[in-house]
């Protein structure tokens, strides 16, 4: 995660990467990936979502690329928990002039939430996450979500939790696949809906 320049992504995974080695370094660590063909199409300082969350390649080289990662970003996200061998969301930052679909994210995790559910039904799979009462005005039915850096459509909001169904394809691509109940997920909530809340807050009336 990186505050120093703003890039934007789509939700829109295009491949998957591997975790060589997560090394801590003091009040810091370093997140190494292998990330396949992709490598050749990075360069030191491009901005990759990693589960969701904005890094910056500080090397590349021999297929691989490595992330310094901050203690707030250790803090906040789920990426402490990547261990060797974890499978990775990966999506490069937008260039501007080319479509894109999914929806604006930013790349700075919010939160996580834990899978309270994650079964298949039919040919498709429903995911189930927790969603806190002081989040729970930031997704709204049909609305998007960012969970781990997969752009889904919250397809139930319910008291305590977001349901999102998960088609063949998102379950193949991304790693999806490895995970299940119990386990945290970076989540970043719609900007614009936090852009709302936070004019709200801004226009209530003073409690002093």
């Amino acid at each position: 995660m990186v505050l120093d320049k703003m890039s934007m992504f789509t939700g829109l995974i295009e491949t998957t990467g591997t975790v060589v080695s997560l090394e801590p370094r003091g009040e810091s660590a370093r997140l190494v990936l292998r990330v396949g063909a992709m490598a050749a199409e990075l360069a030191l300082g491009d901005s990759v979502a990693v589960n969701g969350c904005c890094l910056t390649v500080t090397d590349c080289h021999d297929g691989t690329a490595s992330f310094d990662l901050l203690m707030q970003t250790l803090n906040v996200t789920s990426l402490g928990d990547l261990t060797k061998g974890s499978l990775v969301n990966l999506e490069r930052a937008m260039a501007l002039g080319t479509r894109f679909g999914g929806h604006l994210v930013q790349g700075h995790v919010d939160t996580t939430l834990s899978i309270l559910d994650w079964s298949l039904q039919g040919q498709d799979y429903r995911l189930e996450v927790e969603l806190p009462a002081d989040q729970r005005g930031l997704v709204i039915p049909k609305g998007s979500i960012c969970l781990d850096g997969i752009s889904l459509t919250a397809a139930e909001v319910l008291k305590a939790s977001v349901v999102c169904w998960i088609i063949p394809h998102t379950h193949q691509v991304t790693h999806l696949k490895t995970k299940r109940s119990g386990d945290r997920l970076n989540v970043e909530f719609d900007m614009l809906g936090k852009y709302v809340r936070e004019l709200i807050k801004a226009q209530a009336p003073s409690s002093d």
